[in-house]
């Protein structure tokens, strides 16, 4: 599967989860979206684009569980997760309530928001090794009467735990509490159903496990919610009631998350265009990988946990295609630069709470001659 992709012959990837890697023929299907584009960019953006991505976020709400109309398309989770954050009326005193496992730009937004606000930003520590059964208990337990809304990672990006969003968001709904959900890693790796999951907000990327190419996220939200959402740039979808810019109905949208959220100036649309494309390679190719891909990882968290003598984070089975290897380390920087400068091995040497871990994406096109590549290094640190 390797040759499907443009990646350097010369390099072990294990990274996948940082950027993901785009197909060639996805990459493809955007040039010639691209190359449709050019021959005439005022049909084309002016007045095609909107049915256009409305069929590409079809096909999109079929394969993550969505009402079309629900789904917008956005460049990345971290764009998401702004949009919603800045869209909330939190007021003084208010609370935001999440993990410290979270994403850290997106902990800057949170921190950011809450601080204009007036608001708190409460990050809860988790016990660990990670405890999935008590997992959404433990957090709630911190819900105090300010308490607004609760942030959590599908899939968290440093320690790859998969957090059981399903039950806290049920749970957080029974209590008031709205749900923010970062789902930066989940669409590819996990299977998504997104109306059933039940979060008031969820946003994602599509770039990683999907495999589309880079620029190509979405925003999920809740139909009660699509009035409150705003745009971080107003355009002419603010404009309703004008017929948009000389007739170019693109600008517009059918409904008020389209509208506000689609349209936000010039700017290159074909990487959500190529999402149709990047998920009928995921079906053909990726899908089927996946169990042996999450085998691969479980056996190869196994041997690391045994060699080093350090206790994991958690259960394979509360991983889905990226593992932490713990590692005896006191210089994670040092160790990255080592792995790929020396070895050519590209995999990030995270950490969190002075433990370290080196995470390994398992990716459909990971062979086990690339993780025995990475062992063999890793044996030698101490």
């Amino acid at each position: 599967m390797r040759a499907l992709f443009l990646l350097d012959p010369a390099v072990v990837f294990l990274n996948h989860g940082s950027f993901g890697a785009c197909p060639r023929e996805v990459l493809a299907a955007q040039r010639a979206w691209q190359d449709t584009m050019e021959r005439n960019p005022v049909e084309f953006l002016g007045r095609r684009s909107a049915a256009l991505l409305r069929d590409a976020r079809e096909a999109l709400g079929h394969f993550v569980g969505a009402s079309t109309d629900d789904l917008v398309f956005v460049p990345n989770a971290t764009t998401g997760v702004n949009t919603v954050a800045r869209s909330l009326a939190l007021q003084p005193g208010d609370e935001v309530l999440a993990t410290d496992h979270e994403y850290g730009a997106c902990d800057a937004t949170w921190q950011r928001v809450c601080a204009a606000a007036g608001a708190i930003y409460r990050r809860v520590p988790l016990p660990l090794p990670f405890d999935r059964t008590g997992f959404t208990d433990h957090l709630l337990a911190h819900a105090g009467p300010r308490t607004r809304v609760v942030f959590a990672s599908h899939v968290t990006s440093t320690t790859a735990l998969v957090f059981p969003v399903a039950e806290l968001c049920a749970q957080a709904r029974a209590r008031g509490l709205l749900t923010v959900i970062d789902g930066a890693h989940a669409p590819g790796q996990v299977d998504l159903d997104l109306t059933a999951l039940g979060a008031d907000f969820y946003a994602a990327n599509l770039h990683k496990w999907v495999c589309a190419p880079k620029g190509a996220g979405f925003l999920h939200a809740r139909p009660e919610h699509h009035a409150a959402l705003h745009a971080a740039v107003t355009s002419w979808g603010y404009a309703e009631g004008t017929g948009g810019h000389s007739g170019f109905d693109a600008y517009l949208g059918r409904q008020v998350l389209e509208r506000r959220l689609q349209w936000q100036g010039t700017r290159d649309i074909t990487p959500w265009l190529a999402v149709p494309a990047a998920l009928d390679f995921h079906r053909r190719h990726l899908a089927p990988a996946r169990a042996e891909a999450h085998a691969m990882g479980t056996a190869l968290l196994q041997r690391a946990v045994a060699r080093s003598g350090l206790v994991a984070l958690a259960p394979a089975s509360d991983h889905a295609l990226m593992f932490p290897l713990p590692v005896r380390t006191t210089d994670p920087d040092a160790l990255r630069r080592r792995l790929f400068d020396e070895h050519r091995i590209e995999v990030p040497v995270t950490t969190h709470d002075g433990r370290h871990f080196v995470r390994v994406s398992v990716a459909g096109y990971t062979t086990e001659a690339d993780l025995r590549a990475l062992e063999t290094v890793l044996e030698s640190v101490h």
